[in-house]
This record gives C-alpha cells, structure tokens and sequence, in this order.
C-alpha cells in the first residue's frame, strides 16, 4: 500500500556557491570552486523527496520556456513521479535559487519566483482529477497563495487531507489558515506566524495551540537536531533527530515534507512514526551537497 500524494509548488534552478564563510558588506572573497546548478525548488525537492519514499505522486509546477530546467526532467522520470502538470509559463522565465554554504553547511538562500509565481486557479483545475483522488496534498508558498486555496478547496471538497508548509514564512489569509489539516514549519516560521518565539517546550505548545486554535488539527515543527515537536488534540511531545555530520542543510526540511506525506497513516505508520521516518530521512539529506542530489531512496531510510 502506498500513499497517494499531490505536491503544488516551485521548480527552482539552483545555483549554488561554497564558501569558507560569508562576506561581511563591502567585502570580497574568493571562492575555490567555481558556481554549480542542480535541481531545486521547494515544490519540486519535496515531489522528488515523495516520490523516492515510494509515494506515487502527482507535481503542479510551472516553468519559463527558457529551457533551464530542462535537465530536471530526467530526474523526476527517474523518480516516477507524473509530471502531466507541470506548465509553461508565456510569459516569465523559469525560477532561480542562488544559495550559498558555508564550512560549517549553513546556507543563505535569494529566491527569484519567476514562473512559479504566474501559478493559476486556473492551472489548479487542470489538475483536480489527481487532487480528488490522492490521500495527502501538499503546498509551499513559494506559489501564489490564491493557487494553494484552490487545490485546498478542491481537497477538503474531496476529502482529502491538506498539508502547508509555510516557507518562506508570510502572514496567512483566514480562507487558506481554515482549510489546513496538517501545518510544518519550522521553527523560525512558526513564530512569524503565531508571534511566540520558539525557544523551549513550553513556547513550542503555546506556538501548537495557536495553530490548533485555527482548526487546524496537526501541528509539526521542525527544530533541526533538536528533533520535531507535534500536537494533536489530547497530545503533542518531541521526536528526537539523528546525530550525523552536517554537510549542507538545504533540502532537509523538504525532505522531511515528502517522507512524511509518504508515510504517514501507511502501514498504520502512525504520526509519531512518520515524524521518526521524516526525521531519518533528512538525516540523510543533510550528509550531502545539493538539493534533489542530497534526497535519498526509501531503501537507504530504511536502513537506518
């Protein structure tokens, strides 16, 4: 049995930079390797992310006509993710992420939404068939907000189960907080969103409570090594994270979003046990360089 999952979101092309450390302002640096590109995205690293955890999963996307992200057809072939969704903008170029990492695989990251921001209702629709039939929908916001109420309406219509994760963290519309089953963000983004500061358990309930006072009825914030805490009504606790060297952090939180959507209710894979699993697989993530390059098989989760 495998989840059926539709991810809405960005296809980005990023280029990527490493650098001892970061420039202060005014200052230049030399670099000893030269700019790469690879697959990004937060939309895309997520569906690739899904698709690899076993999930047989849809993407909504939207790219320019300029031929950048040409390459990454390949990989989400490869993935066996349906790619029937992902449209050509007429007008904006395909999205670009420059990120840069630094020794200690920190990263700073400039998004330029491009097609991925001229994202439709319309575009949506074209898609409601796999929205309707799909366990899980999951959504970003590095897509227009009026795009993810759509595929949401469509979903709660259906009964299907709407996971946000609000990155990049913005103040949200009360028509899209209401049709949120499951939120994940992180915790910088929790506390853009409830205005409490997420510096210990007792601020990480009252950030859960805010979001279940919504109706929202599963609440995940990620905390890098300090593990996942959750909330549900009646319960909520803290899912330890993996101990493994840091490379690059870029992509975890993705990779978390798809191994989790993949999981959860699978095997009655229960919420715990799909934080855990998420957990496991963004350890692996964070080993490697890159984005969709650093996201692994469920087969290597599997063998933690």
């Amino acid at each position: 049995m495998t989840n059926k999952v539709v991810i809405l979101g960005s296809t980005n092309v990023d280029q990527f930079l490493t650098v001892e450390r970061y420039a202060k302002p005014g200052e230049t640096l030399h670099v000893e390797k030269g700019q790469k590109s690879y697959g990004g995205g937060k939309g895309a690293n997520q569906a690739i992310a899904t698709a690899r955890m076993g999930a047989e999963t849809t993407f909504i996307s939207k790219v320019g006509k300029d031929g950048l992200a040409d390459f990454m057809f390949d990989d989400f072939k490869e993935a066996g993710m349906n790619i029937d969704y992902i449209l050509e903008s007429e007008t904006e170029d395909t999205g670009q992420a420059f990120i840069t990492v630094d020794a200690e695989g920190s990263n700073t990251i400039y998004v330029y939404g491009g097609a991925n921001m001229a994202i439709t209702p319309e575009d949506v629709d074209k898609a409601a068939s796999k929205i309707k039939e799909a366990d899980y929908i999951a959504a970003q916001l590095e897509v227009p907000v009026p795009a993810i109420i759509q595929a949401f309406k469509i979903a709660r219509e259906a009964g299907v189960t709407t996971v946000l994760n609000p990155a990049p963290a913005e103040k949200l519309p009360e028509e899209l907080l209401s049709l949120i089953d499951v939120i994940v963000p992180n915790e910088f983004e929790a506390e853009i969103l409830s205005g409490i500061p997420v510096t210990d358990e007792k601020s990480m309930a009252q950030n859960a409570d805010y979001f279940l006072d919504l109706g929202i009825k599963v609440v995940v914030i990620t905390l890098g090594e300090q593990g996942t805490y959750y909330a549900v009504e009646g319960d909520s606790g803290l899912v330890k994270a993996y101990t493994v060297q840091t490379v690059d952090t870029t992509a975890a939180g993705d990779t978390f979003i798809g191994a989790f959507v993949s999981g959860f209710g699978v095997s009655k894979m229960n919420l715990v046990e799909a934080i855990d699993y998420a957990n496991k697989a963004a350890s692996l993530t964070v080993q490697k360089p890159g984005a969709q390059a650093s996201i692994p098989l469920a087969s290597e989760v599997d063998n933690i």
